[in-house]
């Protein structure tokens, strides 16, 4: 089978959607070596991704597609699919190219999210006008809708009016670095490198208001939690918040903000944490609770969106909008050391649900599914 991935995110993004679309292609490759892959790739200065030896890497060959190459994304890509004669394009980050439908090739299209409908306020109108346009359009044309949580699939319904039976939901896979335990000597390297105490919990992902911090924050303050917190995640305005109260608080709290940090760092982070805290207000899957679980650390977690889709029986529930609730969270589980073993066991189990090996065997399935269907 030869399959085609729009593959700027997996060269050009460290996070986020630069994660799935890596794990996306790296998965495919290794576990169906008979298949070819071919990565379109519109440009980058500092690739962060290499081609795997069955793909092949797609850009622009002439100036003008080189200087433009957001229009080369969408009015090239469907000239050089064709030439290809691919069997399969698959959109990995919302949008497909004009015209793919055109072609008698299949496409998938990934929707991880539609949380500029649902939080627009934290988006500016041109950004929410194009996401609308792109997300809309790739979800019309595409034979089939890949969701990477049923939460996705039932705003699809709600807000787009896609049919249920076009929507396949696939949890997104976790990099297999997070199964691997970590020697003592590469935990007390990361713990010199960066600093670190001797006992910590952790929160992972962007400093933003859908990720709530602020209300880790007060809850910690609320239930009288002095074990320090470390932060990994790219700050934004919003951090601005989080000092003030830091500051406000500076006798009853202890922060350590880190970024840049590679997926082997956090790795070892989320194996030396007491716990990882992800209170976030609503997530399309929730990528960090996985990868803790799969990592041996305990989670505590909101109660809404995807969240328990991720965290399964394994996880503690909080209300985000609560912060009581969060910092009384952490204060049983820290009490409780049969509780804390109860959920590290059960987290490594509900993780193996997200492996490579299993998210690929059902993209392959669905891959195959449209390529079948007449």
């Amino acid at each position: 089978m030869k399959i085609g991935f729009d593959a700027k995110r997996a060269f050009n993004n460290a996070a986020g959607l630069g994660n799935f679309s890596r794990n996306t292609i790296s998965a495919l490759s290794r576990q169906y070596p008979g298949d070819q892959f071919f990565l379109f790739n519109p440009g980058s200065k500092n690739p962060l991704f290499v081609a795997p030896e069955n793909a092949a890497e797609i850009r622009p060959e002439h100036f003008w597609w080189k200087s433009l190459n957001n229009a080369w994304r969408t009015f090239q890509i469907t000239r050089l699919a064709k030439n290809l004669d691919l069997d399969i394009y698959h959109g990995l980050s919302h949008e497909l190219p004009a015209g793919i439908e055109k072609t008698g090739i299949k496409s998938v299209v990934t929707i991880h999210d539609l949380i500029y409908i649902r939080y627009s306020e934290f988006f500016k109108r041109i950004d929410r006008n194009i996401y609308d346009r792109k997300f809309r359009h790739a979800c019309r044309v595409a034979d089939r809708i890949h969701a990477i949580s049923e939460q996705t699939k039932r705003d699809l319904i709600q807000f787009f009016a896609v049919p249920a039976e076009k929507i396949e939901v696939i949890y997104q896979s976790v990099q297999p670095v997070f199964y691997e335990p970590a020697a003592d000597s590469e935990k007390q390297r990361i713990k010199e490198k960066y600093k670190l105490p001797e006992k910590f919990l952790l929160t992972v992902g962007t400093i933003e208001p859908r990720k709530n911090l602020l209300a880790l924050l007060e809850g910690m303050v609320a239930s009288g939690i002095n074990i320090p917190l470390v932060v990994v995640g790219k700050p934004s305005s919003y951090k601005q918040k989080t000092d003030e109260f830091i500051k406000a608080n500076r006798d009853r709290l202890s922060v350590i903000f880190l970024s840049g940090i590679t997926d082997t760092e956090l790795a070892v982070l989320y194996q030396m944490a007491e716990a990882m805290i992800y209170p976030s207000l609503f997530e399309g899957f929730g990528l960090p609770v996985a990868e803790a679980q799969a990592s041996g650390c305990p989670v505590i977690t909101s109660n809404t969106s995807s969240l328990p889709e991720a965290g399964g029986d394994a996880a503690m529930y909080i209300d985000p909008a609560k912060p009581e609730t969060i910092g009384q969270g952490i204060v049983t589980l820290l009490s409780d050391k049969n509780l804390r073993e109860t959920m590290i066991s059960k987290g490594k189990a509900n993780a193996q649900r997200f492996t490579p090996e299993n998210y690929a065997k059902q993209m392959k399935q669905l891959y195959n599914s449209i390529s079948n269907a007449r």
